[in-house]
């Protein structure tokens, strides 16, 4: 008998052991999630279609430039509208909104996650929370009741003190202005850009802002070069979530503002319009080719709303390679 010993390969670590089961869940919740991409694809595209294909016949009637056409009468002979007025009105009310929320949410995800005790975290966490799950309408009876009569007078005073401006020049007659419009939209983006950004501020890594307390930053300069430059991808998309939730409200601003199809930087003046308040107010009365006109409108928002979703995307795409803080 030889006296040397057999030598025999180590076996394989036991997490690459895979049962023939498991490939096959592997395999099978791949395809249930390349299914689940491929249905919402074909849902927007089926979207897209059937849009283009309503709003054809208001298109080929229309007499005007539905660019530059503030005016809305698909009703008239011969037809005439365009989105101009109502193109404005949404992305002013809507950048408006933006301005306003975005500061304060962040402001009050930074105080939830990393200012107030633990309790009156949990608790203001949750209210924020509930806000969001605020009917439309409820805010919009609030601004048009209770918001419009007690601020006429910060319009009063912007236009005295900063009529210079043209934003806020021009007669204040009332406050059912695009300015108001955005305040209302303000509130009601606030919760949502607030819960997304202070789940983004708890992922970021607790070695990064530990590093920078121990090399002496206060907890404000902690914030600064450790929790804010890993969070702004993050920031960024739940921003652009808000933004596409005002881009799209209708009843809070239908409610509270007065209506005029024009284009004017005057925000403290009474006119303004949205895609889906001049959709909301007028599909129950409008004929075949209103509502053809409506839906070409609809679809102008549906090609906005994408536009402005892709560019979010791009903006986080060029940060996606940052990982760690930074000064």
């Amino acid at each position: 008998m030889s006296s040397s010993t057999e030598t025999r390969p180590a076996p394989p670590p036991s997490h690459l052991l895979t049962s023939a089961a498991s490939r096959v869940g592997d395999r099978l919740f791949a395809g249930l999630a390349q299914g689940a991409g491929i249905f919402v694809l074909a849902l927007m595209a089926a979207i897209g279609a059937f849009l283009i294909m309503k709003a054809l016949p208001a298109i080929q009637a229309n007499t005007a430039n539905v660019l530059t056409e503030p005016e809305w009468n698909p009703e008239a002979s011969p037809p005439a509208f365009g989105i101009a007025a109502l193109a404005w009105g949404t992305l002013v009310s809507s950048l408006i909104a933006l301005v306003i929320a975005v500061p304060v949410a962040v402001g009050v995800a930074l105080f939830i996650s990393h200012y107030a005790p633990r309790r009156i975290a949990a608790t203001l966490g949750y209210v924020v929370d509930l806000l969001a799950a605020v009917p439309s309408v409820v805010y919009g009876l609030w601004g048009a009741y209770w918001l419009v009569p007690r601020i006429t007078p910060l319009h009063q005073w912007l236009n005295d003190k900063l009529g210079f401006i043209p934003f806020f020049s021009g007669t204040v007659t009332g406050a059912r202005t695009l300015f108001t419009a955005g305040i209302v939209l303000a509130i009601m983006i606030l919760p949502i850009v607030a819960a997304v950004s202070r789940e983004v501020f708890l992922q970021v890594p607790r070695a990064h802002e530990e590093a920078a307390l121990a090399l002496g930053a206060t907890r404000w300069e902690m914030i600064r070069i450790a929790v804010l430059p890993f969070s702004r991808p993050g920031v960024i998309s739940a921003a652009m979530l808000g933004l596409g939730r005002a881009l799209g409200e209708t009843i809070a601003v239908a409610m509270v503002l007065s209506i005029g199809f024009n284009v004017s930087l005057r925000i403290l003046e009474p006119n303004g319009i949205t895609f889906a308040s001049n959709i909301a107010l007028k599909f129950s009365e409008a004929g075949d080719l209103g509502l053809s006109a409506l839906i070409a409108s609809g679809l102008v928002l549906f090609v906005i709303t994408l536009l402005v979703n892709m560019s979010a995307r791009l903006v986080i795409a060029r940060r996606k390679e940052f990982t760690g803080a930074w000064v």
